[in-house]
This record gives structure tokens, sequence and C-alpha cells, in this order.
């Protein structure tokens, strides 16, 4: 999933870009509130992570204007402020979650993990399709019972397709969901982590659509194009 970090401390916003990873998210970091909605207006994000000490826009003016635009894109404000009020203030502007610095990316992840969750409709913390288990919390699949060992970017993948059983993701839908801006992608790079997910789940669990993308076969008899 593809996060949109809004922190000005750099080594905060180092230490959670870097961090996430391993949890399967990409993270984009930007460091004011102007560019931060340069960044909204321009991409897609699964949630965003706001500070609200920002500079050239409040953190909280940044979050008015999401809502004001209509987006809906789950917020957590991470502030250094543990008072009452300013995360009355935050929640009340449209924020669905608010966490106080110093925090442990742990718990971090937990929560964007469980924000994802509500945002999405979803009462169980697996993903399931067919004989796919994916668990976000731990990056672990399991396909017909029996752990599967994935790279990072194809569990990204794999939890892109997943999310939405029953869709078509294009090349750069997907391109978007596993790649920052700061990550070199070459032509093919989808292709390969299709193919890598194939070999190692089975040649029929992800169908191309021609001149469309991939989507989850609905069962596995689906035939691979």
């Amino acid at each position: 999933m593809r996060l949109l970090l809004i922190e000005d401390d750099y080594m905060l916003g180092n230490s959670i870009r870097k961090g996430f990873y391993p949890y399967g998210f990409t993270v984009d970091w930007t460091q004011d509130g102007i560019a931060a909605e340069a960044a909204l207006a321009a991409e897609s994000y699964s949630a965003v992570l706001l500070d609200l000490g920002l500079p050239r826009k409040s953190g909280l003016e940044v979050l008015k204007k999401m809502r004001a635009d209509s987006n809906s894109t789950p917020v957590i404000i991470l502030s250094a402020s543990d008072r009452v009020l300013n995360r009355i203030e935050g929640l009340d502007a449209g924020a669905d979650d608010y966490l106080s610095k110093p925090f442990d990316l742990d718990e971090l992840a937990a929560r964007v993990r469980a924000l994802l969750r509500r945002s999405g409709g979803r009462t169980s913390p697996l993903l399931t399709h067919g004989d796919i288990h994916f668990d976000p919390a731990s990056n672990t699949v399991a396909y017909k019972g029996k752990n599967i060992s994935l790279s990072s970017r194809e569990l990204m993948v794999l939890a892109a397709l997943i999310e939405k059983p029953g869709a078509v993701l294009s090349r750069a839908q997907l391109v978007d969901k596993v790649y920052g801006w700061n990550d070199e992608v070459e032509s093919n790079t989808i292709e390969v982590h299709v193919h890598a997910l194939r070999k190692k789940l089975s040649p029929g669990v992800i169908r191309n659509i021609r001149g469309l993308g991939y989507m989850l076969a609905a069962s596995e008899n689906s035939c691979v194009n």
C-alpha cells in the first residue's frame, strides 16, 4: 500500500519512510503543507500520515482542505502535542486517528492496518481470496495451507490485487501501488512480479486481461492469458 507522509522533522520522516518498507508500505514523503497539497492533487494514496506543525501551511489547514475537496483518504495525525483539545480539534477537522509523538513504529503500522481495514469495510485482519490467505500484520502468505516466501514487491502486488477481488488493475495502477517517487521502475517490472507470483502460487492465480491489466482469477481453473 502507498502512503503519504507529511512530516518536517527529517530524522522522524526518514525513519518512517525506511522503517515502513518491511511492513509492506511504500511511503512518499513531503516536508511542508504546500508540497503535501500538490502531492494529494497528483496522486492517490491508501492513507495519509500528517504532522500538524508544518512550514508554509499547517497540517490542520491541509486536512481541512482535503475534506473540503471531498478527499476521503484516511488520515492519521502525528503530533508532538498530546493535549486533549488538540486531539479533539484534529478529529473534528476530519482525521481518523491521532497518535502523539514519540511513538513506536510497530504501533503506527498497526494503526494504519486497522484504519485501512475499516475504510475497506473489512472485519477480518486477513485478506483472503480462494486458497490465498495474506496476513498484513506479519506480511506472510499461505496458499492451500502452505506458507509461501515472497519478496516485498511481490507481496505488494498480491496485496493490491487481493484488496480488489474481481477488479482489473492496470500496470500503471500496480506501479502506483507498489513504487514510490524515488524508486526506479523498469518497463517490465510488474510483469516480472506477476510471473514470480504465478510460479510460487499457481499459474492460474492471476489473469492477464489483454489491453487492460491483471486480476485475481475467480477459481483455480481460470485460464492464464
